[in-house]
């Protein structure tokens, strides 16, 4: 049986899963001729993210951290709003058909989430994806792999330029990189590990019963065996002690 709570908060949970999902398909679309390992590399990076929220707020559980959720997206349409509004007093309260159509749309998202504007104002930030990583007891090293690194290739950096973007010439100069950027083998583990894991908070959240949880947990672990298994076998002698030197 579904836990008994606020529709918002189911909706912002299978929303998150099927934003997931869905951005894993077009990850499986872009990289199935090898390449476009660029670009799969940005999305995993979005997909990263919505797991550790998901997680997050399946295991905190309360109305406050929903409506931090909801009101992190929604402050930015309040400033939006604001600044549309200026700009139709500066014409002496003249609005533009464009503007009006966009209060309309801000004024939708804000009554879809079912929370005012003083609360939206008034709400909390977020904790940032360390301190959720550091509540689900997961390791700095995540964070690093997942969220900082992963980073590099949404905002170009250095890093994100030398793996994808550019290439050295036998002259010794960097030059742009040919379009034959193949995604990571680990790309296809990493990120499908952290949505099952996701996953399995969700249904500790939703499903009330704990007797009832445990065949869609089973489930979910056995194909986490499963994908660790051939990583296992992928990663060879990668993780045995390295020589020394």
């Amino acid at each position: 049986m579904i836990r008994s709570m606020p529709s918002i908060h189911y909706s912002v949970c299978i929303g998150l899963l099927n934003r997931c999902s869905r951005l894993m398909l077009s990850n499986i679309a872009l990289s199935h001729e090898g390449i476009f390992g660029e670009t799969t590399a940005i999305i995993d990076r979005s997909i990263f993210e919505s797991c550790v929220k998901l997680s997050w707020l399946c295991q905190k559980g309360d109305i406050e951290s929903f409506e931090r959720y909801l009101a992190d997206g929604l402050k930015t349409e309040l400033e939006f709003k604001a600044t549309i509004k200026k700009a139709i007093a500066e014409r002496a309260g003249q609005a533009l058909v464009i503007e009006m159509r966009m209060l309309d749309s801000i004024q939708r998202y804000i009554a879809s989430s079912t929370l005012s504007e003083s609360q939206i104002q008034e709400s909390k930030s977020l904790p940032d994806l360390a301190s959720m990583l550091g509540t689900l007891r997961h390791s700095r090293l995540m964070y690093i792999v997942g969220q900082k690194i992963g980073s590099h290739h949404v905002h170009g950096t250095w890093p994100s330029l030398k793996l994808h973007y550019l290439e050295m010439t036998q002259e010794g100069f960097w030059a742009p990189r040919d379009h034959n950027c193949p995604t990571n083998q680990n790309q296809y583990v990493y990120i499908p590990l952290g949505l099952l894991d996701a996953m399995k908070s969700f249904i500790g959240f939703c499903v009330e019963e704990p007797e009832e949880r445990i065949p869609f947990i089973e489930l979910l672990d056995s194909i986490m065996e499963e994908i660790k298994k051939y990583v296992r076998e992928a990663d060879g002698d990668d993780f045995d002690p390295a020589p020394a030197t």
